[in-house]
């Protein structure tokens, strides 16, 4: 007996077979690459005078102050040397001079050295007997620095060598200049103080 055969079109009802799509694998060491950037990650600068593309050191305010500064500092190290004082030396004689009397911290802080330099300083004025140590009225264990007879000699000659100086250098500039001048660099001191407060504070929060 004969098999009955499909009808007509039957075989062709029958869906393909659907391919599974395959996963995309990663590689395990290409998935923990970091993209680098080419180039150094320069940090921002905010709004002012100063870009730091076109910056260039030679030109720049804050140049030329330190070369007026160094040239300042040269000139008085020379003159000072004539009486046997070093910049060191001279800066806290000056202060005594002004003060009447400080200890070696107040020095230090001062002069913004650390206290084992300003003690070093100081032994080398007491043996040239420009100072003396006392002990202080109010704590005997505070030791109070004075200037001997010799040391406010010495200190007198500061502020005349320090003008002489000073007016060496301002030569080119009128009395209405100068004044000018410091006025511009005291709102410079100002803001940079600013600077360094915020900076503080951010910091302590971080």
């Amino acid at each position: 007996m004969a098999k009955a055969s499909a009808p007509a079109g039957r075989e062709n009802l029958r869906e393909p077979a659907r391919e599974v799509p395959r996963t995309a694998t990663r590689d395990p060491m290409r998935a923990t690459e970091v993209r680098r950037p080419k180039g150094p990650v320069l940090p921002p600068v905010r709004p002012g005078y100063y870009d730091g593309k076109t910056y260039r050191p030679e030109g720049s305010v804050g140049f030329l102050m330190r070369q007026a500064v160094e040239l300042i500092s040269r000139a008085l190290d020379s003159r000072m040397e004539a009486y046997g004082l070093t910049d060191a030396q001279w800066r806290p004689l000056v202060k005594l001079s002004w003060s009447g009397g400080a200890t070696a911290t107040q020095l230090a802080r001062w002069a913004g050295c650390d206290t084992g330099a300003t003690t070093r300083m100081l032994d080398r004025l007491e043996d040239k007997g420009l100072i003396r140590r006392v002990r202080s009225v109010d704590d005997r264990r505070v030791q109070q620095i004075e200037l001997t007879e010799d040391g406010q000699k010495a200190a007198a000659v500061v502020p005349y060598v320090i003008a002489d100086v000073l007016n060496a250098h301002l030569a080119d500039l009128n009395a209405t200049e100068i004044d000018q001048l410091r006025g511009l660099l005291e709102r410079v001191i100002a803001a940079g103080q600013r600077h360094a407060a915020d900076n503080s504070d951010s910091g302590s929060k971080s």
